[in-house]
Parts: C-alpha cells; structure tokens; sequence
C-alpha cells in the first residue's frame, strides 16, 4: 500500500475517533463512528488473501448493523425527548438499543462471536489497531451514557464477557485469538464497573491499552503469529523474549505490575457498592484468563523447542526493534509503586 493512502486512512481513523469523542450531538457521533469503519477497512483488506476479504466482509456487516441500531436508537429518542444530546436519553426503550448497538461494538459477550474470526484473518498491525483504537470510540459513548443505562443489563454483559473471554482462550494455539479473547475478558471488567466509577474504566482502558501495544510491538518484532512460533523466538531476541514473560503476568493483573492496578480498584469499588458477591464471582473468573497466560509464560520461560543444527541461526539475523517498545515495557509493568498518585487523580 502507497504510503500516501496509509497516511490518508490512518488521519481518517483518527479523525472519525477524534470526532466522536469531541462531539455531544448523536449525529455528530454517529459520523464519526461511520467514519473510523470506512477508514479501517481498507487496511484490513490490503492483504489480497480470501481469509482477509472474509474478515473485512464480517467486519462490515456487523459494524453497519450496530451503527443502524445505534442511529434508529437515538433517531426515537430524540422524537421522544426532542433533543440529539447524548447525555440526554430518557426513553427506556432507546437507551436499551443504544446499549446493545455499543455491546455489538465492543464485542461484549454475547455479542462477540464475529472478532476472533475477523482478528484470525488481519496481520498483526491491524489487529492492534482492532483491538486498541477501535474500542476508544464506543467506550467513550457508553462512559456518557451510563447513567441513564439499566446497571443490571451491564453488569450481566459485564460478567458473561469474564466468563467468555477466559473460557474461549483456554485451548488456542493462535496468539491472535488469545489475544482478542483477553481483549474481551478486559472490556467484562471495564464495563462491571461502569455504571458506579468511569473514571476506573477510563484507568482500565488506558492500562490495557499500554499492555496490549507493547505486546503487539513485541509479536511483530519476533514475528509470532501462534504458540509453537512463539517457543522458538528465544533465537531472534532472548531479552525481549524473556521481558514478554512479565508483560504477560502483568496481563493477568498479578501483583507487582501495572495490570494489577485496575484490578484492584475495580473490586474495591465493588466492595464499597455492597457488592461482595459479584467482586468474588469477578476473582474465580479471572482465573480462567489467568490460566492462559500462565501457559504462555509456560512456553516463553520453562521450555525449549527443538533446534536441530542444519537449522538457520536465527539469533544471528539484525533485527530492528522499534524504538518504542523500551517505554511501553517500563509503563505495562512498573506502574504499580504510583498507584497512590492514580488514585489521587481518579
């Protein structure tokens, strides 16, 4: 692809989300939305395979669904409140469309069979953008709209994206879907709580953000697509290999890295919500996404794959990592000693 059109296409995707999150008329957002789709489109096309013409298909289609559902939904609020504002939804009815429009999205379970086949057929680049950028969008018109949203609806898709998002990761040997699974895991708890505190959902967003951009970086520097690429990598770059190992105990949100910040908040608001039982069940269900983690961190640190000697010596090739990895590592694992200063700001 031209330069020139990647440029024209990634200005656009920033613009259609820069758009939405910037505007509070309904009409407004909604062009923004329809903007960041058209745009990504073609990036997840340029690969002239079948498998990326099916998952731009897909991604086509529900997305024009949900943004359907979305304009139809707020085209009968503002017929019954007589107003396009976003902070203004007062018909039941509406909100509740509005919400699933969002849902479908996001990919909250039930509503995220369509991802993992879609993520299955992009390279790498484009999946970071599926997976990071393309959710700031939606989550920023849920986070407006949550206090008018039924908090019960979102705590169920909340706590049925836990359970989705760490059973369908437990047996996948791509590193794609594992990670599109543990993008849906982390929505389940950004959205748990999104009806009592954003501004943890925001923390959230931003922590997952930071862990999944630098584990992508890391996957197209070693070129990792599944699990028996990945336990063969320790040859092109060992360091970066073995600091992978933390960024994924960090993604599990085990003490002492920066992914277990969220975590912690979030069950502590839950707590103070008299909320005991949903903090409890959201700990068992982590355990699932945990567990796939652990396995990763399995193959990058306790086992070595054949090698036989006729075999190119892959630790001799010049890679180039990018520049910004060093920064994403320090920020995905070592946030934790500021946390006081987070909660402060929050």
């Amino acid at each position: 692809m031209s330069p020139y059109i990647m440029f024209v296409l990634l200005s656009s995707l920033s613009l259609g989300t820069i758009i939405t999150l910037s505007s509070n008329h309904w009409l407004l957002a909604w062009i923004g939305l329809e903007l960041n789709t058209l745009a990504i489109i073609p990036l997840m096309s340029k690969m002239h395979h079948p498998r990326a013409t099916e998952a731009t298909t897909k991604y086509f289609m529900i997305q024009s669904t949900a943004s359907a559902l979305l304009l139809f939904a707020t085209t009968m609020n503002a017929w019954h409140t007589g107003e396009w504002t976003i902070i203004n939804m007062q018909a039941s009815t509406s909100t509740f469309m509005l919400t699933i429009a969002l849902m479908i999205k996001l990919a909250v379970a039930p509503f995220h069979l369509w991802l993992p086949d879609v993520v299955q057929g992009l390279n790498l680049m484009t999946c970071l953008i599926l997976l990071t950028w393309q959710k700031l969008a939606p989550l920023a018109l849920l986070i407006q709209i949550s206090p008018q949203t039924n908090s019960t609806l979102i705590i169920f898709l909340g706590t049925l994206s836990l359970l989705i998002g760490g059973w369908g990761g437990l047996n996948q040997p791509h590193l794609r879907k594992i990670m599109t699974f543990s993008s849906i895991s982390h929505l389940g708890w950004m959205i748990i709580v999104v009806s009592y505190s954003p501004n943890l959902t925001q923390l959230n967003l931003m922590v997952y953000l930071l862990m999944t951009f630098s584990l992508f970086l890391m996957m197209m520097t070693l070129k990792m697509t599944n699990m028996n690429k990945m336990s063969s990598s320790w040859m092109k770059n060992l360091p970066l290999f073995s600091t992978m190992t933390i960024i994924l105990m960090s993604l599990g949100g085990l003490p002492p890295m920066s992914g277990f910040i969220p975590k912690w908040m979030i069950l502590e608001e839950l707590v103070k919500q008299n909320m005991t039982p949903l903090a409890t069940l959201t700990i068992i269900l982590t355990l699932l996404s945990l567990f796939f983690y652990l396995r990763l961190s399995y193959i990058t640190s306790l086992t070595t794959s054949p090698s036989p000697l006729n075999s190119k010596l892959m630790w001799r090739l010049k890679l180039n990592p990018n520049p910004i990895i060093p920064s994403m590592i320090i920020l995905s694992i070592m946030l934790l000693p500021i946390s006081p200063s987070i909660i402060n700001l929050l």
